[in-house]
């Protein structure tokens, strides 16, 4: 299949298996919900979530007739198809609906056409055939985070066809987000691996993953992500309070939902939760500003490095590991700090030493 990229201007360890650890490390994956906390009252939240199928509407388009169909679509997407033709896409058609114009000629007469990207838009109705449904996946989510950001303006939610680009969401502006549906086909879908995603990325391609996606999103447009000159404490707090944040906002999903991680992953990252943070401790990471050493900790990849034994054939430690464990120190900081609200704990501003200090952790 012919997907284009060109249009869119990431201590050593043995572990002790034994009865009681186990016990103990299932015990600490299903810690890491907040369950003990009450279900907020949302009677009193309305929220007006907008939703837009623009995969299905362009794809509508009468390929004999482009310009015309693109006409009737701008009156739906007065906002947003120029956006999408030129800038998302970079088709430079610029307003000018005429089936001449070497962008729609060339460009999108072939997206509507070609067979692999037919066959994509094929995929995707059939795997969300329900617009609404769609919708309802978000609303709650949305209804949390209005409850506890009583000034939050839920954005409208455009599901696209991004052509197999990686972009599964994405702020279109400050009121509008992007939800490329093609990523979001699952494990079994045959082409992610023909454009180059490996497969410890594929939780994240999987439909249950698509609430998290948007909400990542949601945290990022309010708190963007800062990398530079941040030691990796600092890297895996911000990692830490963007997952408390899902975890209020998204409360039924799982942990293995939320984090991306399989379940042995988890599972390993309970049973060696001590001995990751004393291997950033004694390797001088945690407070290290070296993004070649640290940066890998905070992003996803097939293993976190040097966590587990050269010669382990099978490794099972996420990549991602920092931040899990910058998860499971937000939460022992709200855990020593009840009085704190969700929304203080996301804008105060952080000193890591002393966030760390202040949490107590004490890992098992």
């Amino acid at each position: 299949m012919l997907f284009s990229d060109r249009r869119l201007a990431g201590c050593t360890s043995n572990i002790l298996a034994n009865i009681v650890l186990t016990f103990l490390a299932g015990f600490l994956v299903a810690g890491c919900k907040n369950g003990n906390e009450p279900k907020p009252d949302l009677s009193h939240i309305q929220v007006d979530l907008k939703t837009s199928r623009f995969d299905l509407d362009l794809y509508r388009i009468d390929t004999n007739h482009i310009a015309d169909g693109l006409k009737k679509l701008r009156t739906q997407y007065p906002d947003f198809l120029d956006y999408y033709l030129d800038t998302i896409r970079a088709y430079n058609i610029h307003g000018h609906y005429d089936d001449t114009t070497k962008g729609i000629r060339n460009d999108l007469r072939i997206d509507l056409t070609f067979r692999d990207f037919v066959e994509l838009q094929d995929s995707i109705a059939a795997h969300f055939p329900q617009s609404a449904e769609l919708g309802g996946r978000l609303l709650e989510g949305f209804k949390l985070t209005k409850f506890y950001f009583n000034d939050f303006t839920t954005p409208r939610i455009i599901f696209l066809n991004m052509g197999l680009s990686k972009w599964p969401s994405f702020p279109i502006d400050k009121k509008t987000i992007g939800v490329g549906l093609d990523m979001f086909l699952g494990d079994q879908y045959p082409h992610y691996k023909d454009v180059g995603i490996p497969s410890y990325m594929y939780p994240h391609f999987r439909e249950s993953f698509l609430p998290v996606s948007v909400f990542n999103t949601v945290f990022q447009m309010m708190y963007p992500f800062q990398s530079d000159d941040r030691t990796l404490l600092d890297l895996m707090l911000q990692r830490g309070r963007e997952q408390y944040f899902l975890h209020h906002v998204l409360p039924n999903l799982p942990d293995s939902v939320l984090f991306g991680f399989p379940e042995i992953q988890l599972k390993w990252c309970a049973e060696n939760e001590g001995l990751v943070y004393n291997f950033f401790i004694h390797q001088n990471l945690l407070y290290s500003k070296e993004s070649h050493r640290i940066t890998a900790y905070v992003y996803d990849g097939p293993f976190a490095k040097d966590l587990e034994s050269p010669t382990d054939v099978v490794k099972v430690s996420p990549g991602n590991i920092g931040t899990w464990l910058g998860y499971r120190i937000v939460a022992a900081y709200a855990s020593q700090h009840p009085e704190i609200s969700l929304r203080d704990l996301l804008n105060n501003p952080v000193d890591p030493a002393k966030f760390l200090q202040d949490a107590r952790y004490k890992p098992h």
